[in-house]
């Protein structure tokens, strides 16, 4: 095992230490074990690889729980999203401009930050940096980063069996949406509770979102972007409401819903094809980046999560640019080699290496 660095910020992680064969019901996955030295000494790992001795319980599946609250909510939601969709025409160019600023940061708060950032911790961040992730985080309001995290590296851990969250199995509705509008499967909370999140409690700024999160999404997700197009151009209250806040918002969720059902489902699976995860062009294209999931959930530590850089990869290009200017360094990277073994060795074959 060797290691190189492309710049003074990004580390490149060449192989793998070990290749082990692990086996959950049908499906035989193969799996990377990622054995690093954190640089900053820290010596947890990040709880993302796929755990092999987890076996479902046998018997009859616990019956499903509604949560109506969300089922209602959820529906007005979505309905206030097309409302959003019929005011669009009526809108100014600079009020549809905020929308677009809006949603791109919305998305960095789940992609550079929850995801990348505190899941994997697949680059390290300064503190105004992180602030700002913090803030785009609530903009997005699809969970506080605490929870987001312990619910991803669950997902991770224990991928599409009943342990995970959004389970792909259950079907594409369940894993979109409809995990939000049920009661988790009781192994979702068994197994979140043992999740190593260490790391996160002792970043202060996490959990000082987790303390006030209510009140910054008010603030960030609806109210901020309701008052700028209204206060500075004279946009219409009711489609400043509609538009930037609201649409914005259900656009917002369904494209990180697609990661975990579009992405599961659709595409190709070049890096390994005895896991369901699949690169999906599309879902990149409106995830900012987070649709080549064959590659990340064989390569979860990779900070761009994909082997071809800034295509269709916005968050790749933004983690960059900080780093670029000093905000953020240490971007964990595979190695063309290790990525074209992985490849000849467990992919779908006939695919092109970045």
């Amino acid at each position: 095992l060797s290691k190189e660095f492309a710049s003074p910020h990004t580390s490149t992680i060449v192989g793998t230490l070990t290749s082990q064969v692990s086996r959950n019901g049908h499906a035989v996955k193969e799996k990377a074990l990622l054995n690093h030295e954190d640089s900053a000494g820290n010596q947890s790992t990040v709880d993302d690889a796929f755990d092999d001795t987890y076996r479902e319980k046998e018997g009859p599946k616990p019956p499903l729980r509604y949560v109506w609250r969300n089922i209602i909510l959820m529906s007005l939601l979505h309905l206030g999203g097309v409302l959003g969709l019929i005011l669009i025409p009526y809108a100014k160019i600079q009020t549809l401009a905020w929308a677009v600023l809006c949603f791109v940061v919305n998305a960095l708060g789940i992609t550079a930050g929850s995801h990348r950032l505190w899941s994997h911790r697949s680059y390290k961040a300064t503190l105004p940096l992180r602030i700002f992730l913090t803030i785009a985080n609530s903009v997005a309001f699809q969970n506080d980063i605490y929870e987001w995290v312990r619910d991803h590296r669950v997902h991770h851990k224990f991928s599409e069996t009943d342990a995970d969250p959004h389970n792909a199995k259950r079907g594409f509705f369940f894993s979109h949406i409809g995990w939000l509008l049920v009661r988790k499967h009781p192994d979702v909370i068994e197994k979140g509770q043992k999740i190593d999140l260490s790391d996160v409690r002792a970043d202060k700024v996490v959990m000082f979102q987790r303390r006030y999160y209510k009140p910054s999404v008010v603030l960030l997700c609806f109210t901020l972007p309701t008052v700028v197009p209204w206060y500075f151009w004279e946009e219409s209250i009711i489609i400043s409401f509609f538009i930037p806040a609201i649409l914005r918002y259900v656009i917002g969720l369904n494209a990180a819903w697609l990661v975990n059902s579009a992405a599961h489902m659709f595409g190709n699976r070049p890096y390994d094809k005895n896991i369901n995860p699949r690169e999906n062009p599309l879902v990149s294209l409106g995830a900012l980046g987070e649709g080549f999931h064959n590659y990340h959930h064989t390569f979860p530590y990779d900070y761009s999560a994909s082997e071809f850089g800034w295509r269709f990869n916005l968050t790749t290009a933004f983690i960059d640019l900080m780093c670029l200017l000093g905000l953020a360094s240490d971007r964990k990277r595979v190695s063309k080699e290790a990525i074209l073994a992985r490849k000849m060795r467990t992919g779908e074959g006939n695919q092109k290496s970045g």
